[in-house]
Order: C-alpha cells, then structure tokens, then sequence
C-alpha cells in the first residue's frame, strides 16, 4: 500500500471531510452485534472515532505512524500500524470492518483475504469513500479545470475507481442495497482550500515542480467565493456493503 498522506497528515486531520451519521446509524442496522470494530487505514481515526460511540471496541490500522499521531483518542480505540492486507487480528473476530476513501490503495485480493479470515460470521464490510465534490456551477468549473487539466496527469492510477464511484473495485461478498448519502460542508474559501491541498495529485505537483498549483486558480476562485462568504460543499459519499459468501 503506498503511504502518500504522512507529508500532510496535520492538514488532513483539519481539512477533511466527515462522513454523515445517517451512515454510520445505517451500518449499525446492517451488523449482527456491535461488540468489535475494525477500521482499515484509518488515517488520523475519523471513522474510527465515531464507530466508537457503537462498539464495545475498535481497532484502527494505518501503514502511517503520522497519520496516527494525529488520531482522536478515547479509550476503546486501539490503534496499530499495520498493513491492511497482513494483521495480528484473531481469526472471526470482527462484526464490523470499514475502509473509508483507502481501499483503492489495498491490495485487493490479499485484503478481501484478510476479511474473510477476521470476519464473523455474518459480520459486515463497509467500503465507504466520498466523489469529487460540488459547490456551485462556477466553482465547480474551476474545481473541474484544475481536477483534469492542471494536476489530472499527477493523480495515482488508482485514482479511477474514485471517478468510477468504486463500482469497478472487485467485490466478492453478498452485497446489500444501501441508501444514498451526500455529506455537506459549510466552508469558507480558506478551508476550501486547505481541502484542496490534502489532494495526493496537489502534493505530487509540489514535488515535481516546486511551487504549489493552486495558485494557479486562486485568482479564478476569488472571483467566484468572497473572502468571508461561506458555501455548502457537497460529497456524493460511496458505498459498497457486503457480508462472506
């Protein structure tokens, strides 16, 4: 699994989006007990955070020892770095295991392995992620101009199973019909921003090129989004949920 979010993990525990509770309450209905938890390259535990509010205990893996140190605390989360794809978890021990906006980096057949070993019977995946996102018609066409043309040649290959709303991702479990989620921000520009700045594709430009692209479109922007003023930004949220065959 590539690590491409330690560089930036302090700004991705500020500026990344949550997922809505209708969510998470949907998933409760879906698991047959709600004792242990696992969330699979968690990040900094934002998910992990709110499974804990479900479950007697979580536990939250990430090949980032950074992303980690940003992570929320509360003491029935247990955090571990590991890979996805190879843990020390007992066999049949989860009710539960998510992967938010991760599992296009996973190995899939090495991980869906793992499930299927940690799995209860019966236990639930929940593959979750969020689309690119939607302000307005004239920022979108900004957010869309610089998406494809100015650091689309700089987004990982995986990132195609994100545009393909993870309808592509191998998935060799009973698939349950799920409801459709959106998860809505208010933002100002800055922290538009700040988001736009957790983006892989944005770090890799900087790397490249030494300067940061987004001062490409600040003026475009600008026009568009008054400093002071707020917008609602919202994430079509992905998901895929099954259980073992």
């Amino acid at each position: 699994m590539k690590d491409l979010f330690s560089h930036q993990a302090e700004q991705y525990q500020q500026f990344r989006p949550t997922y809505p509770q209708e969510l998470y309450e949907f998933l409760i209905t879906c698991v047959p007990e709600n004792k242990t938890a696992w969330d699979c390259g968690t990040g900094n535990g934002q998910v992990a955070g709110e499974l804990a509010h479900y479950f007697k205990q979580v536990y939250a893996t990430d090949i980032s020892t950074k992303q980690l140190e940003q992570a929320v605390q509360l003491p029935n989360i247990l955090y571990k770095v590991e890979a996805a794809e190879n843990t020390s978890f007992l066999s049949h021990h989860f009710d539960l295991i998510t992967v938010a906006q991760a599992i296009h980096w996973f190995d899939f057949s090495s991980f869906y392995k793992e499930v299927e070993r940690t799995l209860k019977p019966d236990g639930i995946l929940a593959v979750m992620g969020y689309a690119l996102l939607s302000v307005d018609q004239k920022t979108d066409a900004v957010i869309d101009r610089f998406y494809h043309d100015i650091i689309g040649a700089y987004w990982d290959k995986e990132r195609k199973y994100i545009d393909e709303l993870y309808q592509t991702i191998p998935f060799p479990f009973q698939e349950l019909q799920t409801p459709t989620f959106f998860q809505r921000e208010n933002w100002s520009l800055e922290q538009f921003i700040g988001y736009l700045g957790t983006w892989s594709a944005v770090q890799r430009y900087i790397e490249e090129k030494g300067h940061n692209p987004l001062a490409l479109i600040e003026e475009d922007l600008l026009r568009v989004w008054k400093k002071g003023e707020s917008k609602t930004v919202t994430f079509p949220i992905l998901l895929r949920v099954g259980k073992t065959e």
